[in-house]
């Protein structure tokens, strides 16, 4: 066996253990200290807390440290029906509620324009917000709409985060489906800072693009979770 690997196995094994003793929430020793318990370099340790951040059981605050994170559930889902985190969390009994809110009404750039067909200077509804679960930033949504499909004064009552079930309770426009792209992504500045993890740590994206009956992208949206409260798998069909 290779001898660089053991050790990073030795190293894995330990710092999970390490974090599996911990209490939810309690801060890790810091990285100076930590290294030098488990006789690694802070480079090798660094490496190796990436792979925990990455399954989302610690969390790294700028200017504070790092805090092991044990979720009491995960977000488990399908995506073969679009639901939005409120139902998925109200099913296992998982306490979620919205943080941070911001609406604005704007001109559409260019992006938001091409993905919502309208023209550039077209008037759009852009929302911001965080995702709670627990008390805990989970979820960072934004999303688009043009606005004759929603406007501010609609956000203003009883808006709990989903736009989609925010439209299936007022009926309209009738949905009908719902194109995603998904990849895996580092935070940028203002997303790190709404979740209070650091930049560039690792994050799921899902890129919606949300179609009424008539075939109109009706909402363009952004939604980037943090791993370790949501699992998500998709069935197929062998061809």
């Amino acid at each position: 066996m290779n001898y660089k690997t053991t050790i990073s196995q030795k190293l894995h094994e330990s710092l999970g253990n390490l974090i599996a003793s911990t209490h939810s929430g309690d801060r890790l020793p810091s990285e100076p200290e930590l290294a030098r318990q488990l006789g690694v370099s802070r480079a090798t340790l660094r490496e190796a807390m990436r792979t925990f951040e990455t399954q989302g059981v610690i969390r790294r605050r700028q200017g504070s440290g790092t805090y092991v994170i044990h979720s009491s559930k995960v977000i488990e889902s399908g995506l073969e029906i679009l639901e939005s985190i409120e139902t998925l969390a109200k099913r296992i009994g998982l306490p979620v509620s919205m943080g941070e809110l911001k609406i604005e009404k704007r001109s559409a750039n260019e992006g938001e324009a091409i993905a919502l067909a309208l023209p550039i200077d077209a008037q759009v509804i852009y929302l911001r917000r965080v995702i709670l679960a627990e008390g805990r930033p989970v979820a960072y949504l934004t999303d688009t709409i043009p606005d004759d499909i929603l406007n501010v004064h609609d956000l203003e009552q009883g808006f709990t985060g989903s736009v989609l079930d925010l439209l299936i309770q007022r009926g309209t426009p009738i949905l009908l489906t719902s194109r995603c792209e998904i990849n895996a992504v580092t935070a940028i500045p203002d997303v790190a800072r709404s979740l209070g993890i650091q930049r560039g740590d690792v994050l799921l994206r899902f890129i919606a693009y949300l179609y009424d009956t008539s075939d109109r992208a009706v909402d363009y949206s952004f939604s980037y979770f943090l791993p370790g409260y949501f699992h998500f798998h998709v069935v197929r069909r062998v061809g």
